[in-house]
């Protein structure tokens, strides 16, 4: 899959990909063009974001079911029409923008889009093919059904992390010799999961060696400090996101890895 070869400018050399989870930005206005640029700007090539559907069909850069925690709006954003919510303002500045946009400002760089509702799946198919962004685009969700609904109409593959009920059981059976198996039934190419779930440690050496020879690339979330991006990466996972896209900068930037977007 091409969107799993994160490969850097010069000569040919691969490096583990940095998600900017929900863009960057230190005021708390996640999933805004200004968090998505103020991380591209740094070098980011992977930003990773949620898409929810509004009253009247379009997918916006949301993550929340209602519009409270992070806007100046209230109640839930499923009963707003698009350009309602173009008037509400994360942290009261930034508008709430449409997955298209953030689809046509970097034709280069990779999304990592989490579908919230069921809505979302042939809108996110559409817009996958009217960009052509097959490679371009990780379609992941916590339902398996909403993840496998995307692909039904897509002309070609794009690359997919499985859901709650894949992950566990990949997790739980994959010391079975299963993890192939589940990888392609589940129709993924990426685990994308926690160092642990609760109390069960998920990204273990023999989980990360499991995965690989399974072809599965591992991407860690959520990760917020450098002693623990260190030891994931020297554990050999292929990717992490994080919250504190400026540290995650640094940590690959040592380890030369950075940046992985050069701007044009």
């Amino acid at each position: 899959m091409p969107y799993l070869e994160n490969m850097l400018p010069g000569p040919a050399r691969r490096a583990p990909a940095a998600f900017a989870h929900r863009g960057f930005s230190p005021a708390g206005h996640e999933n805004s063009m200004a968090a998505f640029r103020a991380a591209v700007a740094m070098g980011y090539g992977y930003l990773e974001t949620d898409v929810r559907t509004s009253a009247d069909g379009v997918l916006m850069v949301f993550h929340d079911e209602t519009l409270d925690r992070v806007t100046d709006g209230h109640g839930p954003l499923a009963q707003c029409t698009a350009g309602q919510l173009r008037q509400v303002r994360i942290g009261g500045v930034e508008p709430i923008p449409t997955l298209e946009e953030l689809l046509a400002e970097w034709p280069d760089v990779k999304l990592n889009v989490d579908v919230k509702d069921k809505a979302g799946m042939p809108l996110l198919a559409e817009l996958i093919e009217k960009y052509s962004a097959h490679d371009r685009v990780l379609v992941t969700s916590f339902s398996d059904r909403r993840r496998l609904g995307v692909f039904r109409t897509l002309t070609r593959p794009a690359a997919s992390s499985g859901g709650v009920v894949s992950l566990t059981a990949l997790a739980a059976l994959g010391r079975l010799g299963l993890t192939r198996t589940l990888g392609r039934a589940a129709r993924m190419q990426a685990v994308q999961v926690p160092v642990r779930y609760g109390r069960y440690p998920v990204v273990t050496p023999g989980f990360v060696r499991r995965c690989h020879r399974a072809g599965l690339a591992v991407h860690v979330w959520t990760i917020n400090e450098r002693t623990e991006m260190e030891r994931l990466l020297d554990l050999g996972v292929d990717g992490l996101m994080t919250d504190r896209a400026d540290l995650l900068a640094d940590v690959m930037r040592e380890r030369g890895f950075w940046p992985q977007r050069v701007r044009p």
